[in-house]
């Protein structure tokens, strides 16, 4: 129970992007009119894991001093891609039809977490240890 709070005291902000994301990918879609254009959900879906990624680069640089890179590579390369295919396999098998998997979401996913890469290793890093030297 310890390592659960930890965690949480840890990536509050992460948690609450993967949560939303769940969320997100497995409710109804409302219709939105600006969303016509098309492949605009691609956009929406690289755009979404971006945003998480890059909290999970800037969590795990406010937490730690030293970089671990396997640990790095797994939590926020490879764990978030994972989780894409499931939420796939998800909306293709648990949402009763509402939703459907679609591997370019899947791919758009994927460069979302991909493009994180370079800003949390760079930029993210050198942020939040100026902000944690300024503390």
């Amino acid at each position: 129970m310890g390592h659960i709070l930890n965690l949480v005291r840890r990536y509050p902000f992460t948690l609450l992007c993967i949560a939303a994301i769940w969320y997100l990918c497995l409710i109804k879609p409302p219709s939105i009119s600006l969303l016509q254009m098309q492949n605009s959900d691609k956009v929406a879906h690289c755009l979404m894991y971006l945003g998480t990624c890059s909290v999970i680069w800037w969590e795990y640089w406010r937490t730690h001093a030293k970089p671990h890179t396997l640990r790095l590579i797994l939590w926020a390369v490879i764990a978030p891609i994972c989780m894409s295919g499931l939420v796939e396999l998800a909306q293709a098998y648990l949402t009763g039809g509402t939703r459907s998997g679609d591997w370019r979401d899947f791919v758009a996913n994927a460069i979302g977490v991909l493009l994180a890469v370079p800003i949390g290793r760079y930029g993210l890093r050198h942020l939040s240890h100026t902000q944690t030297s300024q503390s």
